[in-house]
């Protein structure tokens, strides 16, 4: 069953009315309450102040006229295409089109073999890009987690390196700085066979945190969404507030607070490379206000996140943003009710880049091998919503009806024979459906153990190496390689 680039678009928590509220509301934000900036940011600064931006030095105060908005947010591209380097996942982000992958920046891991939490190691990131590699319905590689075992100084270049090794299927992440994006890009041209292979279609893609909520400019993340605007890359424009914390506990106050920031991102980003391609990354949460916690799987987050899809499409530009977080700190029925309601929200909504939607427990400070099994299963199910019923006459079976007739069975029905693999989905094996004697027969797995179980047979294969072996030297030559 194709599980990539279906559309969505059947669930919208916005009417057309409130997301024209909404967007006007965060128009007013910018011109009105504006936005700060932390130090280092002299030329941004210099380069908005040239096109009609307000910046009150003073008081670190920056407004926003909007028909300067609005006129750099038509700049930006409605269709940004995320290459794979085989070609065979490519990702179209334009319009309704979904796709839905791997997420977040986790510092501990449970282990395959005890169960237990350990930090994560640079093989971690290496195994789990090999998994993900094999698992269909996971159509896209965001670095998961942050090795624990390697130096800061080495960090950029090995992580993106570890990625490219283990899968072909499009990376993102993020560098911590300017050199580190410098590094990235290199070794990329490497691998891509020169730089202008590269731009042509960039198999990696970055997230920038620019923006502190509420409405901060961060100094570093913004530098390096400029770079990358600059040198052709993609960029996500990662924005994450939690309402009652960092926004408005209203989910109407925190996409409006959100929506302003994007609108920042995008105009920083056009005016600094017009045509440059970025995605809106509107990633709304919300705070447990007893004990100010994250709560990543909270149902508002999954309508919110489908509230997203709809204020991207407003303004033309096609968005990445979040679902598939768990508060669950294992593998269990939580984490499975919490993640399949809002992937399913936010792959209804016709999101484009829904990432954190495979691998994460314990609000996105936790990853397990076995959760990218159940995920993916999740996953499946939920893009075989979006693909829908067919109804033509081959699928209405008015023939196989006629050939059994009142009382038999299509059990042996050719029709039945010539549909049965396609018809329903099927998934990876972690579903149980034997009855009690078999599954007991089988030594009674749960679906953890059963996952496992699944993910140790993936990675304990002959690896396929993704780097030919000249590039792997060359880059191993130039930079030091840790894995």
């Amino acid at each position: 069953m194709q599980s990539s680039g279906l559309s969505g678009g059947q669930y919208c928590p916005l009417s057309e009315e409130q997301v024209r509220m909404i967007h006007e509301a965060s128009l007013l934000i910018l011109e009105k309450t504006g936005f700060t900036y932390e130090k280092g940011l002299d030329s941004t600064l210099e380069m908005l102040e040239k096109a009609g931006v307000r910046v009150d030095q003073e008081c670190s105060r920056i407004t926003f006229p909007r028909d300067l908005i609005m006129e750099q947010a038509d700049r930006a591209p409605e269709r940004v295409v995320l290459y794979s380097r085989d070609g065979k996942n490519d990702l179209d982000l334009s319009k309704d089109r979904v796709y839905m992958g791997t997420g977040g920046a986790a510092i501990k891991i449970l282990d395959l073999e005890t169960g237990q939490d350990r930090a994560t190691t640079l093989r971690d990131l290496y195994l789990l890009g090999r998994l993900v590699d094999q698992l269909h319905n996971i159509h896209f590689f965001l670095r998961p987690c942050i090795p624990q075992n390697i130096p800061h100084t080495s960090y950029d270049v090995n992580v993106f390196y570890t990625c490219f090794k283990a899968t072909s299927k499009h990376v993102m992440g993020g560098v911590n700085d300017e050199e580190g994006f410098y590094n990235v890009l290199d070794l990329s041209s490497m691998v891509a066979g020169g730089v202008e292979k590269l731009r042509e279609k960039p198999f990696f893609s970055l997230i920038t945190s620019f923006a502190i909520s509420p409405l901060k400019l961060s100094t570093r993340p913004t530098l390096i969404m400029q770079e990358a605007c600059r040198n052709h890359i993609p960029v996500a424009l990662s924005s994450a507030p939690a309402a009652g914390s960092t926004s408005p506990v209203t989910m109407a106050g925190t996409l409006a607070q959100l929506h302003a920031e994007e609108l920042v991102g995008i105009t920083i980003g056009q005016l600094t490379s017009p045509g440059a391609p970025q995605l809106y990354g509107g990633i709304p949460g919300a705070a447990d206000l007893q004990s100010m916690g994250y709560m990543g799987g909270a149902v508002e987050c999954g309508m919110m996140n489908a509230a997203i899809h709809q204020m991207a499409r407003h303004i033309k530009v096609p968005n990445y943003n979040s679902s598939g977080l768990s508060d669950s700190k294992i593998p269990d029925a939580q984490a499975g009710w919490e993640k399949a309601l809002t992937s399913l929200l936010a792959a209804m909504s016709g999101s484009n880049y829904i990432h954190h939607a495979a691998g994460l427990l314990e609000s996105m400070l936790t990853v397990a091998y076995e959760q990218y099994i159940m995920d993916d299963e999740i996953i499946g199910m939920c893009c075989k919503v979006l693909k829908g019923i067919e109804v033509d006459p081959e699928h209405l079976a008015l023939e196989a009806i006629e050939e059994v007739g009142p009382g038999g069975n299509f059990m042996m029905s050719p029709h039945t024979l010539a549909h049965m693999r396609t018809e329903f989905f099927n998934g990876n094996g972690v579903s149980d459906r034997k009855n009690r004697d078999s599954w007991e027969k089988d030594g009674s797995l749960d679906a953890r153990a059963r996952a496992r179980k699944i993910a140790r047979k993936l990675i304990s294969g002959e690896p396929v190496d993704h780097l030919p072996g000249d590039v792997d030297k060359a880059i191993r030559e130039k930079y030091e390689i840790l894995l």
